[in-house]
């Protein structure tokens, strides 16, 4: 097909007309006549050819998800934690937090607080080391601090 040569031809129009009485989606008619599927649709839609709901034959069940309890997303569970957190009394928000098991980075993992202390470079300088809240990078102290509610950041937008 040329440059100069128009998209739809009265050919193709026939074609497009034919398909959509036929019932044939918008991604077959564009398939046959050899035009993208957005084609037709914009073709269909200057035609004010539409498609009542109820029209053609039923459309296939799309695939059903696996049945079963679906684990909750990461996001989803950490807020459920954090708002058990944050449930306890005000008392235990004030609660100092324990320096103790401070570590260094070689000795830091999943089972201890990955809170920086100081400034990395100084002599001081490691990590918290406390024991973190479950699926939190965190010990109890340092989430509070880390999640405050109310925060701009951890505002649910909905």
């Amino acid at each position: 097909m040329s440059a100069k040569e128009p998209t739809w031809t009265d050919e193709r129009l026939e074609r497009l007309k034919s398909g959509f009485a036929a019932g044939l989606t918008c991604r077959e008619i564009a398939d046959d006549i050899g035009v993208s599927r957005n084609a037709v649709i914009g073709k269909l839609s200057r035609l004010h050819l539409t498609r009542e709901k109820g029209d053609g034959p039923p459309r296939p069940p799309r695939k059903e998800a696996a049945k079963g309890r679906r684990r909750g997303s990461v996001p989803r569970l950490q807020y459920q934690m954090l708002k058990a957190l944050y449930a306890k009394p005000p008392a235990a928000l004030e609660a100092p937090i324990d320096t103790g098991h401070a570590c260094s980075l070689l000795e830091l993992s999943e089972q201890r607080c990955r809170w920086p202390i100081s400034s990395p470079g100084e002599k001081d300088f490691c990590f918290c080391g406390n024991t973190p809240v479950d699926g939190l990078p965190y010990c109890p102290g340092h989430t509070r601090l880390a999640y405050r509610p109310g925060s701009r950041q951890n505002r649910r937008v909905g």
